[in-house]
């Protein structure tokens, strides 16, 4: 294959091809453009709707909708929270920022989420809460989860970030939570360029992030404040956008499957990397990303393997790394002497090839082949 003489795909492009234009010329011609707006309340309904749910608060982007949920449980000082040691750090962030203490544990090999089966054991007297993130395309097994928090007397807090569309036996992602949330960064299923959601039926809870987001400004007197908040405010210009993303979900999630099948039709049974897996007992993969995880028998880590795609034309993104391992947390003095071997993996053996909307099926083909034509090579090491 001559590499050289094609263009360079790259690791997402989002699908701007509904109504987007019309609504942001709607939001131009109007003048409505702040956090003040039309779209904004209609975004919220709709999306609430979308996830049976009676309270939805647009911000400004997925990671800070975990600030304000955190802050708005009360989390604080001398409280843990349970959550992954696989994720984006935003999660474990969000925690020690409101002073509380993250409490990790390890991954399924199998569908990269957090293994429900070790939570219980990291349970103690401080701890308030579990935080569920759906990783990648399958959401966490939630039906043993809640039980478990139900009978501890845990709060659940459910990052939904990677899962528009997606369900958990039948039931909509985003739904499962004390609290949730979304992000709606240009790669996520439904984009706003940056933005989030945080989802509730609590009427306490949605006050008090809607006040959050807003600096706590109060009715009575706008500019005396009696706390603390954040300028988290999403404007009406991305709600316009958001609400054609939304029109389309259903659209978008039928082409994500298309796609990590065609993926998946081309790579499977090969030698030395692991697969999204299809499907669990409670959900169809929707395939935010499609992830490829690298047996250690080749030789050779994701990073290698990543340098070699990208010389190929063919973009790409790391897994995650693990909280434990992050510097910036070590230096906190968190999570000392521990190790969680399969995040460790997940890690350094996984990453993504393009996986955006935009794709098309011929690229689709040349990404598979790239990949086939390396693993090839390595082989005749």
């Amino acid at each position: 294959m001559n590499v050289e003489s094609e263009a360079f795909i790259p690791v997402n492009e989002p699908l701007l091809t509904g109504n987007e234009k019309r609504y942001l010329n709607e939001c131009i011609d109007s003048g409505w453009i702040s956090s003040e707006g039309p779209f904004v309340d209609k975004f919220e309904q709709l999306f609430a709707e979308r996830v049976n749910r009676k309270h939805a608060i647009a911000v400004s982007n997925g990671s800070v909708a975990l600030d304000a949920a955190i802050v708005a449980l009360g989390i604080g000082e001398g409280d843990e929270v349970i959550l992954p040691a696989f994720t984006i750090i935003s999660c474990a962030a969000a925690i020690v920022r409101a002073g509380a203490t993250p409490v990790l544990v390890d991954s399924d090999p199998v569908t990269w989420n957090m293994d429900v089966e070790q939570i219980e054991e990291k349970i103690t007297l401080n701890t308030k809460a579990i935080m569920a993130v759906h990783i990648y395309g399958l959401p966490v097994d939630m039906k043993p989860l809640l039980k478990l928090a139900e009978r501890h007397g845990l709060t659940v807090i459910e990052d939904a970030a990677e899962m528009h569309g997606q369900t958990y036996n039948g039931n909509p992602c985003g739904s499962f939570g004390d609290i949730s949330t979304f992000s709606f960064y240009p790669n996520k299923h439904i984009t706003t360029g940056e933005g989030g959601m945080i989802v509730t039926d609590d009427d306490h809870l949605a006050e008090r992030c809607r006040s959050l987001r807003n600096l706590c400004f109060v009715p009575e007197q706008r500019f005396v404040h009696h706390e603390l908040g954040w300028n988290f405010r999403f404007t009406n210009l991305q709600a316009a956008v958001g609400l054609a993303q939304l029109e389309r979900l259903d659209e978008f999630v039928t082409l994500k499957r298309k796609m990590g099948n065609q993926y998946t039709d081309y790579l499977a049974g090969t030698n030395g990397i692991a697969l999204p897996l299809q499907h669990t007992s409670y959900a169809r993969n929707i395939y935010w990303v499609y992830g490829i995880v690298l047996d250690e028998s080749l030789g050779v880590d994701a990073k290698w393997f990543m340098q070699q795609l990208q010389t190929r034309g063919i973009g790409n993104r790391p897994f995650f790394w693990p909280m434990h391992e992050q510097p910036v947390f070590k230096k906190m003095g968190l999570f000392g002497g521990e190790h969680y071997p399969v995040a460790e993996r997940l890690a350094r053996q996984g990453f993504y090839i393009p996986s955006g909307l935009s794709l098309q099926p011929v690229q689709i083909q040349r990404c598979a082949e790239v990949t086939l034509d390396i693993l090839d090579e390595l082989s005749l090491r």
